[in-house]
């Protein structure tokens, strides 16, 4: 039998959902790690000044279960950075990651983000301060280049200087970031992909850990860029369909799927949504967003969904609401059979 790592199961950054602003929350990730217990998970960006001067247990908290949890941060000073750093390890968090690639103006003013791959070195001097302070990976999450620069040679120098500074894994998110003309959105959609820019880092630094990230849906998708870098990082399709993961720790890890079924996975975010009322006061609808997608593509969910997001039942409790949810699908389901035996 070949062993786990010579499939490439050994690296940590095989499977990794990519972190997600107003997504990638702890409610998110706790549903994620229902369906997979070993992809890794990313929190949504968050700033150091939101670290230092705001609430760290509102943008820091999680679930004991998320592990693997990286924490990704935003900002460009490296006492800063080395200061939240320091914190995120003493949360308990597995990992640091340094954005590099937002191209949002709120971003852009703050000289954070896509902005930092013009200045490797301060890059550079970041990790190593955050290095410093740190027993955990520290890890950078990139663009392949900013606005018209298209050479492979940025990128290249880009994470051939970081890299000199301790950080030996590199997300590459293979587009451009363009700093003007295009919303945050259309950064995510409009500069070509050039995966093959990720490919080739990884055969000029082969020491390294490259894991890419941008526009990949499929299992087929995913198995063509395991054959050239060391992972994928998975962003809205994880989101809109998480389904999608529930056998990749037996498809990527070795593992076993997901022994939970849909059903099962609905309850325990009931259950969850109950915890998290009773202990932070947390309305059952900020989580329930997240649970959208669950029912991608079946018969009824399109009426599950509409419950589930129905504003008028927000004064009911959860059970309640999940007790409805269920009635209008397994309805539709009913109906479709009766219709097939006609």
């Amino acid at each position: 039998m070949i062993s786990k790592e010579k499939q490439g199961f050994s690296s940590g950054w095989r499977m990794s959902v990519a972190p997600m602003l107003d997504w990638s929350d702890k409610h998110c990730r706790y549903l994620h790690r229902l369906i997979t217990k070993e992809t890794r998970l990313y929190t949504e960006m968050v700033t150091t000044g939101a670290l230092l001067h705001g609430a760290q247990r509102r943008h820091l908290r999680f679930d004991e279960t998320e592990h693997p949890i990286a924490l990704q941060l935003g900002g460009s000073d490296p006492t800063d950075l080395a200061l939240c750093a320091k914190m995120g390890q003493d949360w308990g968090y597995d990992e640091i990651n340094l954005n590099c690639g937002c191209p949002s103006d709120r971003v852009q003013r703050g000289a954070f983000g896509a902005c930092l791959m013009n200045e490797p070195g301060l890059v550079a001097d970041g990790v190593k301060a955050m290095r410093d302070k740190v027993d955990i990976p520290v890890t950078v999450k990139h663009r392949i280049g900013i606005d018209k620069i298209e050479s492979y040679d940025f990128v290249a120098d880009f994470v051939g200087r970081v890299s000199e500074a301790g950080c030996e894994v590199f997300i590459v998110h293979a587009r451009n970031a363009w700093l003007q003309g295009l919303s945050p959105k259309e950064n995510r959609e409009v500069p070509p992909l050039r995966y093959d820019l990720a490919w080739r880092l990884k055969q000029e630094f082969p020491a390294l850990t490259i894991a890419v990230n941008g526009g990949i849906k499929t299992h087929e998708q995913i198995d063509e860029q395991l054959l050239h870098v060391d992972g994928v990082m998975v962003g809205r399709e994880a989101y809109y369909n998480p389904w999608i993961m529930q056998d990749w720790d037996q498809r990527y890890y070795g593992g076993s799927a997901c022994a939970l079924s849909q059903d099962e996975i609905e309850l325990a975010m009931v259950d969850y949504m109950e915890r998290e009322a009773a202990e932070d006061g947390t309305p059952w609808y900020a989580i329930a967003r997240h649970m959208l997608g669950m029912r991608h593509g079946q018969r009824g969910a399109r009426r599950w969904r509409q419950v589930w997001s129905n504003h008028k039942l927000k004064p009911l409790p959860a059970r309640e609401v999940w007790a409805q949810a269920r009635a209008v699908m397994l309805e539709d389901q009913l109906k479709a059979e009766d219709s097939a035996a006609a």
